[in-house]
């Protein structure tokens, strides 16, 4: 026999649950970085199996899909490993649904299937949603129960560890937790906001910030989700740090983390260390163009927390943010000692960081201009007593 005969014999032993959380899982690993020999070939496996148009993503089944789709607009295709604020992994949805039907509510959750799949053999949509609202209340009260003692929450976090090794699946249900229990709130918020925003001034910023301060009153926990809906809307990822640095009495770190909307930062290096990963997978699948175009953001965001909250480099989210460069520095630099010492690769290229040209330092000492002014007023505000 040999090794691929003995690699379909391991398959077919397993159920078909476990091949399925297999796939999720291996394909968790892959994007983390995890290179384990032999998983191309039995990920091209299970995707025949349960993928048949070939997709690299999971397709939920109809019950799964109506209750996930509060979630639709904060799932993220990566995976990754740090708390991602405000964002679920999307490949955590599998073991957390498998979990849901085998352990949380087993009986409630076959009785929802077959419901769910009743009104879609009956062409229903209206009345899937509503009983796909009526399983998501359930889960949430099951869930606010389950929280209520360290012994339950740890129990059930030793069950959802039965279906995947992600350190992050139990935030996730969490996430969901919160998404569920906001009810129709996000999207009311999300109709609210701008298609797109393109320029993310001090007017917009006050007007969101205005719309963010009425949803927290209601909603405080699901606060970090309608910041990730304003992300989405934002042309540059970093921009989200205006909610924090424009609200500040200064530049100072001390003055940004005093800001009600300071958990921004993390939420801006969660991002910078998604981009870290796609930079990862690009440049180990010689995609050079797509690697180039995420590096030149990768800087443009080092650059913009740097140059608006002074004192960065001491803090915890200096400290991060450096751990984050270095470990892309280490990428660019062993892409680039693939070739020659004389021949020029595009992504040592100076002009990724566009702050390092003579336009992006003349822009530079324009914002130092502006900084000694309005640093100046508001030390003077400090002094009187009119902050």
């Amino acid at each position: 026999m040999n090794d691929i005969d003995r690699l379909s014999e391991f398959l077919q032993r397993l159920t078909p649950l476990s091949r399925s959380c297999l796939l999720s899982e291996l394909e968790r690993l892959e994007l983390c970085g995890i290179d384990m020999p032999g998983s191309s070939d039995i990920q091209s496996r299970l995707r025949a199996e349960f993928r048949k148009d070939g997709s690299t993503q999971a397709r939920a089944t109809s019950p799964s899909r109506y209750f996930f789709a509060p979630l639709e607009l904060l799932l993220i295709d990566g995976a990754p490993e740090h708390a991602n604020m405000g964002r679920i992994s999307r490949n955590t949805l599998t073991p957390i649904w498998e979990w849901i039907c085998r352990d949380l509510l087993p009986t409630m959750a076959r009785d929802y299937i077959k419901a769910i799949n009743d009104q879609v053999a009956a062409n229903n949509p209206k009345e899937a949603l509503k009983v796909a609202s009526t399983f998501q209340t359930k889960v949430v009260k099951v869930l606010e129960s389950t929280f209520a003692s360290v012994e339950s929450t740890e129990f059930a976090r030793g069950k959802l560890a039965q279906y995947t090794a992600s350190r992050t699946a139990f935030d996730d249900v969490r996430k969901m937790q919160h998404v569920l229990r906001a009810g129709d709130a996000l999207p009311k918020f999300n109709e609210k906001l701008p298609e797109k925003i393109v320029k993310f001034d001090d007017g917009r910023v006050a007007q969101i910030t205005a719309q963010l301060d009425a949803f927290k009153k209601s909603h405080p926990d699901a606060l970090p989700f309608a910041l990730a809906l304003v992300a989405r809307r934002l042309t540059m990822p970093w921009q989200l740090a205006r909610l924090a640095t424009k609200a500040a009495a200064s530049k100072s770190v001390t003055d940004v983390a005093a800001t009600p909307y300071a958990c921004v930062i993390p939420m801006v290096l969660d991002r910078l260390d998604d981009k870290r990963l796609a930079l990862r997978i690009a440049l180990r699948h010689n995609r050079v163009l797509v690697a180039r175009d995420l590096l030149a953001e990768i800087y443009d965001t080092e650059y913009a927390l740097k140059v608006r909250i002074d004192g960065i480099e001491g803090c915890e989210w200096g400290i991060r943010l450096q751990q984050l460069m270095d470990a892309i520095a280490a990428l660019v630099s062993a892409e680039v000692s693939r070739f020659p010492s004389n021949v020029g690769h595009i992504l040592g290229s100076r002009r990724l960081r566009s702050h390092d040209t003579l336009g992006g330092k003349l822009t530079y000492l324009a914002w130092k201009g502006r900084d000694v002014v309005q640093d100046g007023a508001a030390a003077f505000r400090k002094l009187i007593g009119q902050t």
